[in-house]
């Protein structure tokens, strides 16, 4: 267990995010409250911990790196100027200046944020995705329907509404069709499970698994975390999709294959730090993974926070051993410093 102690030496940590406009929308807002948290945690730890929103001109961000020398950065970058296809430069920038961070790498993040990209290596690792549409492509697997449309870059849900799950891949053509921004899944009608993992010295740590109910949703709604049900707190999909934490007594087996998939996930991609992989099962309870988010949300009221709590690890200790790995992790070659 991670020690209370301060450390002996207040070093430097940047905790880095990709800045927010006044008028962000909620999912973008959230990072601030997330900086906020592990912020105030770090600083609660002994660091000294400054905040750094992180823009589009690169060469001001390495300016300001420059300026306060840390030893390492707490990568909090989810978007750039709003947009989720730019995630990787904040890794690639701090590659560049060789200075350490937290979380995924460079190749992995960039590999995992692109959905299509996901998708492509699992399935020729032989890992269960289910079947898609990209622009312009015939469908794979021959999935007669129902299907759902996706955006390739965004995560949060953006662009998740009910309209997204349509009968066929005929009807999710127009929305694809013509755009690289979008693709169709295959609707996998089932029960939602998401399981985080957390680098340790002695190999990934995988949390308890956490299902999304759908409670009370009236037949006919598709049971998908949109982004109502993660963002909106007075709607309906909010309030009616609790997370809840599997029984290892009772579904020990199931527990077993999503541990090994999200394991083999880890392993593909070469994750770091921490990571959740988030599935669907099918009719037969067959577990299918639908996305790998390497940088997922650290709020404290969060997924991995509650999955960390339920492994017993609160959430000062949960940033700490992040930051510790990433201290770990560090290259033995000098910074540009």
């Amino acid at each position: 267990m991670l020690s209370d102690k301060v450390v002996s030496r207040a070093r430097r940590i940047v905790v880095l995010y990709g800045a927010v406009a006044p008028h962000a929308p909620a999912d973008e807002q959230d990072t601030l409250v997330q900086v906020g948290a592990v912020a105030d945690t770090l600083a609660a730890l002994g660091y000294a911990v400054e905040r750094l929103p992180l823009g589009l001109n690169l060469g001001a961000a390495i300016r300001a790196l420059s300026a306060r020398r840390p030893e390492l950065v707490f990568n909090l970058v989810e978007s750039m100027a709003g947009s989720g296809r730019l995630i990787h430069l904040a890794p690639a920038t701090l590659e560049e200046v060789r200075i350490p961070y937290t979380g995924a790498a460079l190749s992995a993040l960039y590999l995992s944020s692109n959905k299509l990209s996901t998708k492509r290596l699992m399935s020729l690792a032989g890992l269960p995705t289910p079947p898609w549409q990209e622009e312009n492509q015939p469908p794979s697997g021959g999935w007669p329907g129902p299907w759902i449309v996706k955006s390739v870059w965004e995560h949060a849900s953006i662009g998740m509404e009910d309209g997204a799950v349509v009968p066929s891949f005929a009807a999710a053509g127009p929305r694809i069709n013509g755009s690289p921004d979008w693709f169709g899944e295959a609707y996998i009608e089932g029960r939602e499970i998401n399981l985080a993992v957390l680098g340790a010295p002695e190999g990934p740590l995988v949390l308890p698994a956490a299902e999304i109910r759908f409670d009370r949703y009236p037949r006919g709604k598709p049971r998908i975390v949109g982004y109502a049900a993660k963002w909106d707190q007075d709607s309906f999909e909010y309030q009616h999709t609790p997370r809840v934490f599997l029984d290892p007594q009772r579904e020990d087996a199931l527990l077993a294959r999503l541990r090994q998939l999200a394991l083999a996930c880890w392993g593909l991609f070469g994750l770091q730090g921490y990571a959740r992989v988030d599935f669907r099962l099918d009719e037969a309870g067959r577990p299918w993974v639908l996305e790998v988010n390497a940088n997922p949300c650290l709020s404290p009221d969060a997924g991995f926070a509650a999955a960390a709590a339920r492994a017993g690890i609160p959430y000062r200790e949960l940033v700490g051993r992040i930051a510790a790995d990433g201290f770990r992790r560090a290259a033995p070659a000098p910074s540009a410093w």
